[in-house]
């Protein structure tokens, strides 16, 4: 299997994971906010904070952004989407506290404008959204920049996921399992798909889980999961629409800490009997065959 190589971290079979907290639009436009967040990721132990970047007038129609909807920043569904849209002046600030914090950061960036926007921060990689699988323009341009990339492949048939595949190449590309409900239904996560995806295209594949609890996540490990992506805030309750498919910071510390207890534990499947296993066996054990002791 092909290893990725992300900022300093090597990504793929044989690595520990790849830990990123989405912080995404949790920030609520609030640049302190957004780094309590990464103060969070940090201090979790994560390898990476992520963040969405949309030129609005290019993503959504004039009609879509004139659609009424009430929210703490307006009646309009532009002065939602425009109040939650960082600008150059706080991508600047955050690209100062990470460096000063030692995380990754990178954003999913849903045109070809915000591609351009984020590549003058040097990131280590691009993240591309699910639903902007289907951009053929969009891979292209964010490929042309020669960044490593994670693809999420949710709402997508395998037929658009090899197309994605064709047009990006296989070289330094990250798959991305997930289901984009948001929260996801347990019966719907299909975790299996990590192991289609891996045989299919012989690249990482890692996990990005919109699901309410932590167990099924640290569950992609043993199937060879290799990134983790998980949604974090500071309060499930806070307002937005990511923040109930969230995790919280006493959960994101969780999640990590149970993350590599799982990659200790799985071993490298050759048998052998420990050191700390042989009192006991010299207390319990009644008959000894040959071999009980490598």
């Amino acid at each position: 299997m092909a290893e990725v190589r992300i900022g300093k971290h090597l990504v793929g079979d044989g690595h520990p994971a790849y830990i990123i907290a989405e912080i995404g639009i949790n920030h609520n436009g609030d640049i302190n906010i957004a780094k309590k967040l990464i103060d969070v990721a940090v201090l979790a132990g994560c390898q990476a904070v992520k963040f969405q970047k949309r030129t609005i007038e290019v993503v959504y129609t004039k009609e879509e952004l004139e659609r009424p909807r009430e929210s703490p920043f307006g009646t309009t569904n532009g002065d939602l989407k425009r109040a939650l849209e960082f600008g150059l002046e706080q991508y600047q600030e955050i690209d100062r506290y990470c460096k000063e914090k030692g995380i990754d950061w990178f954003a999913s960036c849903w045109d070809e404008g915000s591609v351009d926007f984020i590549d003058q921060f040097d990131v280590p990689c691009f993240k591309i959204a699910s639903a902007c699988l289907t951009d053929d323009n969009l891979l292209r341009h964010t490929r042309s920049k020669g960044k490593p990339i994670l693809l999420s492949t949710g709402m997508s048939t395998l037929e658009q996921i090899d197309h994605a595949v064709e047009i990006l190449g296989k070289e330094d590309l990250i798959l991305l399992h997930t289901c984009s409900a948001y929260p996801a239904d347990y019966a719907e996560l299909n975790l299996r798909m990590i192991q289609t995806l891996r045989q299919r295209y012989g690249i990482p594949v890692g996990y990005s889980g919109h699901e309410t609890g932590l167990s099924t996540t640290i569950a992609t490990i043993p199937l060879g999961a290799c990134v983790i992506e998980r949604h974090i805030t500071l309060d499930r309750a806070m307002w937005g629409s990511d923040q109930a498919a969230s995790v919280e910071p006493q959960g994101f510390m969780r999640l990590v800490r149970d993350i590599r207890l799982v990659e200790t534990a799985l071993g490298d499947g050759v048998k052998r009997v420990w050191d700390s296993e042989v009192p006991v066996m010299k207390k319990l054990r009644r008959v000894d065959t040959v071999g009980s002791k490598e």
